[in-house]
C-alpha cells in the first residue's frame, strides 16, 4: 500500500484531493464517492487508521519523521493539501455556478453517481442471500436520507463537536454527503459558511497586522464554534475509519453491496431537477449571511419538461458525468498496464 510516488503521481494525488475537497463542499455529494472511485479510498482509510497510540507516541517523543512515515504522511499530506486548496479556490468556482447554472452542475453530478455506481457494481459477482439484504437496506437507508426535512440551527458547542463527527462521514462513507447532513442538522450555514468566512476575515486581518477581532465578541465565538467542529471533524476522521478499515477487512463484500445500495439511494439527493428553498422570514422576506449570500434550507424536486432545449442540455451534462467516470476507469487502467 506505502510506496515511492513520482511526480506525476504527486500532482494527480493533490488533483483527487481537489476533487474530494470540492465534493465534500457540495451538498449531496460525497467525497468519499470521489475517493472509491478513483481507487485511493482503501489507501485513505488504512492511512487514517494509522493515527492511533503508536502515532501519538512518536509524535510526543519528538521522532517526526517515523510519525511522518508511519501515518504514511506523503499520501495524507497531498490529499489534505489538495482539500484545503480546493475549500477556498475550486469550490468558490462550484459555488459561482450552482447560483447560475444550478440545473446543469447537478446534472453533472447525477451523472457522475451513477457512473459510479456502474464503476463500483460491475466487477462485484458476490451478490448472495447475505449481500442482497445489506445492499437493500443500504438503498433504503439512502432514499428515506433524501427524504428529511432539515432542523434549526443550534450553536450548542456539544451539538457542533456532534455535527463535526457526523459531517465527515461524507469523507469515509461513499455515498453519504456530509454537507447534506449539516443541512438536515440545520448548520450548514453556521459551519460551512459563517464560520468558515470569520476564519478567512480574521487571517487577512492578521496579515494586515490588524488584532481587533480580540475585541470582537461574536467572532471571537464564531471562531470557538469553528474549533469545536474541527475537533469533532478530526475525531469522527480517525474513530470512522478504525471502524471501517475493521469492517473493510472482515466483511469486505457486505461492505461494498451496502455500497452499493447507498449510493444508489442517494440520487435523489442530488436529483438534478429540483427548487432550492431559501431561509426567509415570516414576511417572506429572503435572509442572508454573514457572506450577503442566500442561506440553503432545502430542496423541492420535480420532472422535467420533456422536449425542451433545456432538458436535452441537461441529459448531455448527465452523459457527461457518465463519461467523465468511465474515462477515469480507463486512465486508471492505462496507467495501471504501462507502469
Amino acid at each position: 500500500m506505502y510506496h515511492p510516488r513520482s511526480l506525476s503521481d504527486k500532482v494527480l494525488l493533490f488533483i483527487k484531493g481537489l476533487a474530494m475537497g470540492a465534493a465534500n463542499k457540495v451538498p449531496g455529494v460525497s467525497g468519499g464517492i470521489v475517493a472509491f472511485v478513483v481507487g485511493f479510498y482503501e489507501e485513505f482509510i488504512y492511512s487514517l487508521r494509522k493515527v492511533n497510540l503508536k502515532a501519538f507516541k512518536l509524535l510526543l517523543g519528538g521522532r517526526w519523521k517515523s510519525f511522518y512515515r508511519y501515518v504514511n504522511g506523503p499520501f495524507l499530506s497531498l490529499l489534505i493539501m489538495g482539500m484545503l486548496f480546493s475549500y477556498f479556490s475550486v469550490s468558490k468556482v462550484l459555488d459561482y455556478f450552482l447560483d447560475r447554472k444550478e440545473l446543469y452542475v447537478w446534472s453533472l453530478f447525477f451523472g457522475m453517481i451513477i457512473g459510479s455506481i456502474y464503476f463500483i457494481s460491475k466487477d462485484f459477482k458476490h451478490w448472495n442471500k447475505k449481500t442482497l439484504p445489506i445492499g437493500l437496506l443500504g438503498l433504503l437507508v439512502g432514499i428515506s436520507i433524501s427524504f428529511l426535512s432539515p432542523a434549526k440551527e443550534n450553536d450548542n458547542l456539544i451539538f457542533v463537536f456532534f455535527c463535526g463527527i457526523i459531517s465527515v462521514s461524507g469523507m469515509t462513507l461513499p455515498g453519504l454527503s456530509g454537507s447534506f447532513i449539516l443541512i438536515l442538522l440545520g448548520n450548514y450555514v453556521l459551519l460551512l459558511v459563517d464560520s468558515v468566512n470569520a476564519l478567512y476575515d480574521t487571517m487577512a486581518e492578521i496579515f494586515r497586522a490588524d488584532f481587533s477581532f480580540v475585541n470582537n465578541r461574536e467572532r471571537l465565538h464564531t471562531l470557538l464554534i469553528l474549533a469545536v467542529f474541527t475537533a469533532g471533524s478530526a475525531t469522527g476522521l480517525v474513530s470512522l475509519s478504525h471502524l471501517l478499515g475493521y469492517v473493510l477487512k472482515h466483511f469486505r463484500h457486505m461492505t461494498t453491496a451496502a455500497i452499493i445500495g447507498f449510493i444508489t439511494g442517494s440520487l435523489g439527493v442530488v436529483w438534478p431537477w429540483k427548487k432550492t428553498i431559501y431561509l426567509q422570514d415570516s414576511a417572506g422576506t429572503l435572509l442572508l449571511d454573514s457572506n450577503g449570500d442566500r442561506i440553503i434550507v432545502n430542496y423541492q424536486r420535480y420532472l422535467p419538461e420533456l422536449f425542451s432545449a433545456e432538458t436535452a442540455l441537461a441529459l448531455g451534462f448527465i452523459l457527461a458525468g457518465i463519461a467523465l467516470l468511465v474515462f477515469l476507469e480507463w486512465y486508471g487502467k492505462y496507467r495501471l498496464n504501462n507502469a
